[in-house]
């Protein structure tokens, strides 16, 4: 922690963790790129990072948990979230409403935490226009066109129609690649996640993230004027 004692005012690397303000990691992608898998690693490796939990109005499956795998609420509730600008973004599909609770995200950065977004280009456009300097972007590129088909035929989860879909889809997420704040290639797993490991590392360091360190560097500034005055 940061203190003072009888050298003045001291500031720790803990330190600098413990005051700032957490950020909203975006990792997005075309099907087949593996983000999932990026982003299950880096959960797994970094206690810091929360998982961002949406808010749905499809129903509730037998192994579903309100709050932890969605938050479940009727249509009506969800509109209603909408006008009174409760999400961070939102979208209509299938039917069924999708979005992130403002509340809940604003908290864990408020605590320090940075929260794990894994949403479509749509989402993450909504995102940056709503929180702005809070959103950290990086989108996911496969080595190659061929390779991510490849991936997709061999997850052996589609049909020709729904891969060939997936392809459709991406030529939006592929020609938004200028919107997000880092590229990476995942070519090599552990690779693309250590990347992605030292953005985090880099971004937790950003002075616009360490408001709350103001007074500890006046302190500091403080006793270089006593050190030049004795």
């Amino acid at each position: 922690m940061i203190s003072e004692n009888s050298n003045g005012t001291t500031v720790s690397a803990q330190a600098i963790e413990d005051v700032r303000r957490g950020f909203m990691l975006v990792l997005a992608a075309p099907s087949g790129a593996g983000k999932g898998t990026i982003a299950a690693k880096l959960m797994e490796e970094d206690a810091n990072l929360a998982l961002s939990v949406s808010a749905t109005t499809r129903q509730r499956r037998a192994a579903e948990e309100h709050g932890v795998h969605y938050f479940f609420h009727e249509a009506d509730e969800f509109e209603r979230k909408i006008k009174a600008n409760e999400l961070l973004e939102w979208a209509k599909v299938h039917d069924n409403y999708y979005g992130t609770p403002r509340e809940s995200v604003d908290a864990s950065l408020n605590e320090g935490k940075d929260v794990l977004f894994d949403i479509d280009i749509a989402g993450v456009r909504q995102l940056q226009k709503q929180a702005g300097e809070d959103v950290v972007s990086i989108f996911v590129l496969p080595p190659s066109i061929a390779e991510m088909h490849a991936r997709l035929k061999g997850r052996g989860d589609d049909d020709d129609t729904a891969i060939k879909r997936r392809m459709k889809t991406a030529i939006d997420e592929v020609s938004g690649w200028q919107e997000f704040d880092y590229i990476i290639v995942n070519d090599d797993l552990n690779k693309a996640v250590t990347t992605v490991q030292s953005i985090i590392t880099a971004e937790r360091l950003k002075r616009l993230r360490l408001a709350k360190l103001t007074g500890k560097m006046d302190g500091m500034i403080a006793d270089l004027k006593a050190v030049i005055a004795e």
